[in-house]
């Protein structure tokens, strides 16, 4: 795997992150016995600048106001949708080109995942983010991604624009809930997708 030209594989996950690359994993993963603000400063290990990082806690904070009253709190006392934004917060804080997201939405509510992609959009917009996202809930990802892949069995199937995919049909019979209406009877189940 090659990052702007350098090869990656073997490197430390210290210096991946110096690159300008952040992981926010499947599941969250904070530090459940460190604080709220210890695990975003976490973040920030590599910054050098005091200021620039305490700019960046009040940026994250901006994202996430939710989180400014729970910064002395243990990481692990918090709901799912808060550790999701102490995940995200703690990649942000990394003042990275690119971040890595698995999941993001899962296992949380439908209002939660749409505040927390809201925020993934912003964040693209005003920090000039690329995002490669992981992720289950085709309606939420298409609407953010600019470029989609389908995979099924560790294969790609489908990729293209993400508006090309939104308007498949097949795409949207098998993943964001629409139906073919013109077929009586035919039960979904036993419909192929083109790609088969």
């Amino acid at each position: 795997i090659e990052y702007k030209g350098k090869s990656i594989g073997g490197k430390t996950p210290d210096k991946i992150s110096r690159m300008g690359i952040a992981h926010v994993p499947e599941g969250r993963e904070v530090f459940p016995l460190l604080s709220v603000k210890d695990n975003l400063n976490l973040g920030a290990y590599n910054s050098r600048s005091k200021i620039q990082r305490i700019q960046t806690l009040d940026e994250v904070l901006t994202y996430f106001p939710d989180l400014k009253k729970l910064l002395n709190i243990h990481a692990g006392l918090l709901s799912g949708g808060q550790q999701q934004q102490v995940a995200l917060g703690r990649a942000i804080m990394q003042n990275p080109d690119i971040v890595l997201l698995d999941e993001p939405s899962l296992g949380l509510s439908p209002q939660l995942t749409q505040e927390i992609f809201s925020v993934l959009k912003t964040m693209q917009s005003s920090r000039k983010l690329t995002l490669i996202l992981v992720e289950q809930n085709a309606k939420m990802a298409l609407e953010l991604a600019d470029h989609g892949y389908v995979l099924e069995n560790g294969r790609i199937v489908l990729e293209g624009p993400s508006d090309v995919l939104s308007s498949d049909k097949d795409i949207k019979e098998f993943y964001l809930g629409g139906r073919d209406h013109g077929v009586r009877g035919r039960k979904r189940w036993k419909k192929r997708k083109s790609w088969n």
